[in-house]
């Protein structure tokens, strides 16, 4: 979708299909014929999270249903381990737990929890001596965990279960000599995985212990290809879901004047479904996780008529507030300043 000159001049808010956007959310459960929507059984409590998400930053918080959504979300409950499954029935992991987590603080039901510390346990017996986190009892390790516990026992109000130092520990020992953190320590630099170092520092309060910030910016600027869109690594195509991974990260460290602000905008909205969704990117299929992500980057823009995202946390920034554990970004770096930097 395309916009024509004259579109471009329009105010900017009309561009964003709202309408359609909630409407394509709402819709999701209907699909129970297609054959895709039981093959995805497993991501359903991730899905929840990231319709409703964007439902709330688009205006429409309610939209869902609150009594259904908190109702489903505790259906994923394991009371075995104080986790949660991607489904009723499916063993607990770190993700889905930490997106039950997110649901149950935006419609204000953490005290569905029928275990408040159980649930704290549950991520906290994940760490391992080495500070790292597994993914679930089965042993995966990924920094992706690393941000999971730390968000969710952030705003359960529990960080003090973890071994902090530990954390920030192994988290720093994933960074690599081009700025870039991965996965694991020596694993290759990723952009959604810099948002989990980048996001569980920041959470810990320990952002500022990165050793060289000013090459984690440029990796992540670099991200920027000429169409606007970003990417997650050197050489790859431009995706929509970046938006969020690699402009989150930036907001963090202070640095969103690092790329180009209108560029972006506008490949976001060219990803736009005509009858509601973002696609990866344009000429697509939508589907929630990237509509999420569109809408989440457009929103940390500044984008007229959304709600604001909080950009640690991936919720709004008013649900963060009223539970008190909001983090200030480090001080702003400009492109000038970023140019000096470079220079030294």
């Amino acid at each position: 979708m395309s916009p024509s000159p004259s579109e471009k001049l329009r105010d900017p808010a009309s561009r964003l299909l709202v309408a359609k956007h909630i409407e394509y959310i709402k819709s999701l459960d209907d699909q129970k014929d297609d054959l895709e929507y039981w093959l995805t059984e497993h991501l359903r409590l991730n899905g929840v999270y990231w319709g409703a998400t964007a439902l709330s930053l688009l205006g429409a918080p309610d939209a869902l249903g609150r009594d259904g959504v908190v109702q489903f979300t505790m259906s994923c409950y394991n009371a075995d381990d104080g986790g949660f499954g991607g489904f009723s029935g499916h063993d607990s992991h770190m993700i889905y737990s930490l997106s039950a987590i997110q649901i149950l603080a935006m419609h204000d039901a953490l005290d569905a929890l029928p275990d408040r510390e159980k649930t704290v346990q549950f991520f906290a017996s994940l760490q391992k001596p080495d500070g790292s986190f597994t993914g679930d009892k089965w042993g995966e390790v990924d920094t992706r965990f690393s941000y999971c516990a730390a968000s969710a026992l952030t705003i359960l109000g529990r960080v003090d279960a973890m071994d902090v130092d530990k954390a920030v520990e192994f988290v720093l020992a994933c960074q690599n000599f081009d700025g870039g953190f991965g996965m694991v320590p020596g694993a290759e630099s990723h952009a959604a995985m810099v948002f989990c170092c980048v996001g569980a520092l920041h959470l810990l309060n320990r952002l500022s212990s990165v050793p060289n910030l000013s090459a984690l910016g440029w990796w992540l600027s670099e991200r920027q290809l000429p169409n606007g869109g970003l990417n997650g690594r050197p050489e790859k195509l431009e995706d929509v879901c970046y938006s969020w991974w690699v402009l989150s990260s930036l907001a963090m460290l202070g640095m969103v004047a690092w790329i180009n602000r209108d560029k972006l905008i506008e490949f976001i909205l060219s990803a736009q479904y005509e009858k509601g969704g973002f696609a990866d990117r344009p000429g697509h299929r939508p589907d929630v996780f990237h509509t999420l992500f569109g809408i989440a980057g457009l929103s940390l823009l500044g984008f007229p008529g959304l709600e604001s995202v909080d950009p640690t946390y991936c919720m709004p920034t008013g649900v963060i507030r009223k539970l008190g554990i909001e983090r200030a970004p480090l001080a702003a770096t400009s492109a000038t300043e970023a140019a000096e930097l470079a220079k030294q």
